[in-house]
């Protein structure tokens, strides 16, 4: 029989530790939110570093030396920036006198788009992958006292792969818009009710109304101004309603230009030639997700326009086959975002806080389930067999 080569885990504190080459090599598609250079950027400006609560401790997998597997991880002693609410879970460790921070979290910093979470090499099987990786994770657990493991926004496929390996399954929604071949913005409103085509029309007009100008930037064509500028919106806008100045900070919006420009795509709202509001995507090749938003005062309808209508125009001029605008927003619907299920899993540590979180997220899917289904009939589209 041939040698078996030994699978070792090991854990990484910087993502540093792994040449890009070999990083971008494994994770296997164009997912802006992988690429090691948006991970290692958001840890260089210090977004995510142990002062930060975001420490790295990202999982790899090897085969006789040979990289096969990674995914990444991080040790967190709060739950900011995750999208996937465990405030409750937390308050209940707080009641018994036990703590859950630390926690291990596989995730994409500060952003809730569903993604590639494991990424293999060609020819390796998940099914052997998951239970050795998952019991790794289990002793680094117990090595740092940490309380449990989430692994947030994966692909469905991940995700109930995992969940057979031993995890709580958690279902939650989200409002994505899906391409169905428009040929134009005007074809995508002509599948519309005349009543709610005729409300978005309203809005955009208003836009115009009030002399504002949309302009898309993308890559190279984004200028160092341009992302100072955009800066100051996020944090005026973070500040206005968080109170304070945003997870991310200037360093790292003047870094993505040189990090993943392919990737970037800057709409900026002006008024009489002076910028006053902009919104910044990223894109893969299929796919363009909504991320960030902000503005120097609050214009009627603006962030409809520069955050919904703008990315729904692009996707159609660039084919893109969706629209991911980010996490929460019912009033999304009747612009034509359909509701669609988002995945997390979880491990839990002490055994009786597990068989509890099992039940709460076996009985909470069948309340997203309700929840989607009533959603859905608040879509905007003529009732012809048109889908958004």
């Amino acid at each position: 029989m041939p040698e078996t080569k030994p699978l070792e885990v090991r854990f990484l504190l910087s993502i540093t530790e792994l040449p890009r080459q070999q990083w971008n090599a494994l994770i296997g598609s164009d997912y802006p939110f992988l690429r090691h250079e948006f991970l290692a950027l958001l840890e260089s400006t210090g977004c995510t570093d142990r002062e930060s609560g975001w420490q790295a401790c990202h999982a790899t997998l090897y085969r006789g030396g040979q990289l096969i597997a990674l995914m990444p991880l991080y040790l967190k002693s709060h739950s900011y920036g995750e999208y996937v609410f465990d405030w409750s879970w937390a308050d209940a460790w707080r009641r018994h006198g036990l703590a859950y921070y630390p926690k291990l979290v596989t995730a994409v910093p500060f952003t809730p788009a569903t993604g590639p979470r494991l990424c293999l090499a060609a020819g390796e099987d998940s099914a052997t992958i998951y239970p050795l990786l998952l019991q790794a994770i289990q002793q680094l657990a117990g090595e740092q006292g940490a309380s449990s493991w989430h692994l947030l926004f994966p692909e469905q496929e991940e995700a109930e792969k995992l969940a057979l390996a031993g995890t709580a399954l958690r279902v939650a929604s989200q409002f994505h818009w899906l391409n169905r071949g428009y040929s134009s913005f005007e074809d995508f409103l002509n599948r519309f009710n005349s009543r709610k085509r005729k409300s978005l029309k309203r809005e955009r007009r208003r836009v115009a109304e009030q002399g504002i100008e949309m302009r898309v930037l993308e890559g190279e064509q984004i200028t160092p101004a341009d992302w100072e500028r955009f800066y100051l919106f996020y944090q005026m806008t973070y500040a206005k309603r968080s109170g304070h100045g945003g997870y991310l900070n200037r360093e790292f919006f003047l870094g993505l230009a040189a990090a993943i420009p392919e990737h970037c795509v800057l709409v900026m709202a002006y008024r009489a030639q002076h910028a006053v509001a902009g919104a910044l995507y990223f894109r893969s090749t299929n796919t363009l997700y909504g991320r960030y938003w902000g503005c120097e005062q609050e214009l009627d309808c603006l962030h409809f326009e520069a955050c919904y209508y703008q990315g729904i125009e692009y996707c159609i001029q660039h084919g893109l086959q969706r629209f991911d605008p980010g996490a929460q927003g019912e009033h999304k619907i009747q612009r034509g975002f359909t509701p669609v299920r988002t995945w997390s899993n979880h491990w839990i540590a002490d055994p009786g806080f597990a068989d509890a979180i099992e039940d709460f997220t076996r009985r909470e899917r069948r309340e997203i389930d309700h929840y989607i289904a009533r959603a859905s009939t608040y879509l905007p589209f003529k009732q012809d067999g048109a889908s958004g």
